[in-house]
C-alpha cells in the first residue's frame, strides 16, 4: 500500500503532525532514526490507522506516493542537512520536502538553490501552534515555489485549525518567505509573552494581589480587547495549584528562569540587518537573558536590596490601567513585527500580504489573538499600511490608552518594578510621534569624532563641519 504522505521525525512535534494527517483521511508514511519512537507513535495510535512505520529510509521513501510529499520535523541546522544526504539517493524529480521545522530562512533559501537543478523541490513551512496545535489543527505558514504550495494546499488545509470558518494556512510568498513570517511571529511571541509578564509582576507583587485573583482579573481580561490564547492560559496558569505543596499554586515553586530557542533572537538580528526598529521585542529578549543571571541577581539582591513596596492607592483602578497599557504596548509589538514583513518583503520580494498573515494567525498559532481581526482589517482596508499605529481604528484605542499607560510605567519604575517590554513599547510610541527627537544631536557628535557628514534641515546635500577650526567651515 502506498501512502500519500511521509513524515520524518518523530518527536512531539512530528509524532502529533502525523496523527492529525491521517485522521484527516490521508494515509501517512513516518520513519525516525531511532525506531522506538516510530514504535511509540505506532502504540498510541492503535489497530487499524493508516499510519506506516518504516525501519530504513530506503523503505519509508519506497512507501509514498508520487510526487513524493515528505514532511521533515527535525532540529533545525545541521540535523536538515544530514537528513537531506540520506533522502536524496532516493528522491525523483517532482518529488517535495516540507521542511516543517524552525530552520533559519537562509539556510531554507541556501537549501531550494542547491536542489533547484534536481527538480525536487523545497517548501520551507513555518508550523505554530505546540503539540496540542500540532494534533488538532496548527497554522500553516509555507512559502517557496507557488505552484507546488498550491499543489499541497488541499492537504495541508485538512490538517490545519480554522478561524470564523477559514482554514488558518495560506501561501506565504516566494523562497524563504514561510520561514521568515513564522520566524516574526516568533518574535511577536517573545514581546507578547514578557508584556504579559510584566502586567502579571504589577497585579501579584505591585498590588500584591492572590493567585485565584490574579486569574479572575485574567480571565476578564479574556473577555475583552485583550482575548487571546496568551491570556487565557496565564488565567489556567495563575492558580493551578502545586501537587507537592499543598494550598500554594505551582507557578510560584517554578525558578523564574526563562529560556528561548534561536527564532526570537534572528528575529532581533535580521530586524537590526533590515534597518527596522523592534525595541519592545528586544527587550523580550533581553528580559529572558536576565533572567539567567540567577547568581547575579542574588548578588544584586545584596548589594542593593530587593523591592517589596506596593502600587500606590486603589487596586481596582490600577488593574484598569495596567490593562490599558498591556493593550496598547501589544499594539506596538505586532506593529513591529509587521513592519519587520513589510521591509522584508520590499527587500527580499517575498509577496507577503499582511492582512492573509493576520488572518492565519487568528487561530492554531500561539499568538492567536481577537485583535488580529482588526489587524487583518486594517491591512484589508490599507495594504500599503506602514505601520498598524497609523491605522485609525488602532489609534483610537491607543489614544485611549496613553494616559494610563505613561502612568503605569511611572509608577512601576517608581516602585522598583522593571517592565522593559512596557517601557520600550511607550518608549517606541513616544519616539515615533516627536516631530524632531534628539538624533541631531547624535549627528553632530558623529561628524565631529568621525567626519560621518549630516543632513541639514534648511537645504539638501550632505556636509561636514570643522569643529575644532577657530572659523568653523561647512563643507557640502
Amino acid at each position: 500500500m502506498k501512502h500519500s504522505f511521509g513524515v520524518f521525525g518523530m518527536g512531539v512535534m512530528g509524532a502529533s503532525l502525523a496523527l492529525n494527517i491521517e485522521s484527516k483521511g490521508v494515509g501517512v508514511a513516518v520513519y525516525n532514526y531511532t525506531y522506538d519512537l516510530t514504535e511509540q507513535l505506532l502504540n498510541r495510535a492503535g489497530q487499524g490507522r493508516a499510519i506506516f512505520g518504516a525501519r530504513t529510509v530506503h523503505e519509508f521513501v519506497s512507501a509514498l506516493e508520487r510526487p513524493r510529499r515528505i514532511l521533515l520535523m527535525v532540529t533545525a541546522g545541521p540535523a536538515v542537512d544530514a537528513v537531506l544526504v540520506k533522502l536524496r539517493p532516493y528522491l525523483e524529480p517532482g518529488d517535495i520536502i516540507i521542511d516543517g521545522g524552525n530552520s533559519h530562512f537562509s539556510d531554507t533559501g541556501r537549501r531550494q538553490t542547491e536542489l533547484e537543478d534536481t527538480g525536487i523541490q523545497y517548501i520551507g513551512i513555518g508550523v505554530s501552534g505546540g503539540e496540542q496545535g500540532a494534533l488538532l489543527g496548527p497554522c500553516l505558514m509555507p512559502g517557496g515555489d507557488e505552484g507546488t504550495c498550491r499543489f499541497l494546499m488541499p492537504d495541508l488545509e485538512r490538517i490545519a485549525a480554522e478561524a470564523d470558518g477559514d482554514p488558518c494556512v495560506a501561501y506565504m510568498g516566494r523562497g524563504h518567505a514561510g520561514h521568515f513570517v513564522k520566524m516574526v511571529h516568533n518574535g511577536i511571541e517573545y514581546g507578547d509573552m514578557q508584556l504579559i509578564a510584566e502586567a502579571y509582576d504589577l497585579l501579584r507583587q505591585g498590588l500584591g494581589l492572590e493567585p485565584q485573583a490574579v486569574a479572575g482579573v485574567f480571565d476578564a481580561w479574556n473577555q475583552g480587547d485583550l482575548s487571546s490564547y496568551l491570556i487565557e492560559i496565564t488565567a489556567a496558569i495563575a492558580a493551578f495549584p502545586d501537587p507537592y505543596v499543598p494550598h500554594t499554586v505551582l507557578v510560584d515553586h517554578i525558578l523564574d528562569k526563562a529560556g528561548m530557542k534561536g527564532t526570537g533572537t534572528w528575529t532581533g538580528m535580521s530586524a537590526l540587518d533590515l534597518g527596522i526598529p523592534i525595541p519592545t521585542i528586544i527587550a523580550a529578549q533581553h528580559a529572558r537573558g536576565l533572567s539567567s543571571l540567577t547568581v547575579e541577581r542574588k548578588q544584586a539582591r545584596q548589594f542593593y536590596g530587593g523591592q517589596d513596596q506596593r502600587l500606590p492607592g486603589d487596586a481596582e483602578s490600577w488593574i484598569e490601567r495596567i490593562r490599558a497599557a498591556l493593550y496598547a504596548s501589544k499594539i506596538c509589538s505586532y506593529a513591529q513585527g509587521f513592519d519587520v514583513l513589510r521591509e522584508a518583503d520590499r527587500q527580499y520580494g517575498y509577496g507577503l500580504n499582511m492582512g492573509r498573515i493576520a488572518s492565519i494567525w487568528r487561530g492554531g498559532c500561539i499568538i492567536r489573538a481577537g485583535f488580529l481581526d482588526k489587524i487583518k482589517e486594517a491591512y484589508e482596508v490599507e495594504p500599503g499600511l506602514t505601520n498598524l499605529l497609523f491605522d485609525p481604528a488602532f489609534a483610537i484605542q491607543v489614544h485611549r490608552c496613553v494616559a494610563d499607560w505613561r502612568e503605569v510605567v511611572s509608577a512601576a519604575t517608581a516602585a522598583g518594578y522593571p517592565t522593559p517590554a512596557m517601557s520600550a513599547s511607550l518608549a517606541y510610541f513616544e519616539a515615533l510621534r516627536r516631530d524632531r527627537s534628539p538624533a541631531n544631536l547624535i549627528q553632530a557628535q558623529r561628524d565631529y569624532f568621525g567626519a560621518h557628514t549630516y543632513e541639514r534641515t534648511d537645504r539638501s546635500g550632505k556636509f561636514h563641519t570643522e569643529w575644532l577650526s577657530p572659523n568653523t567651515v561647512e563643507k557640502g
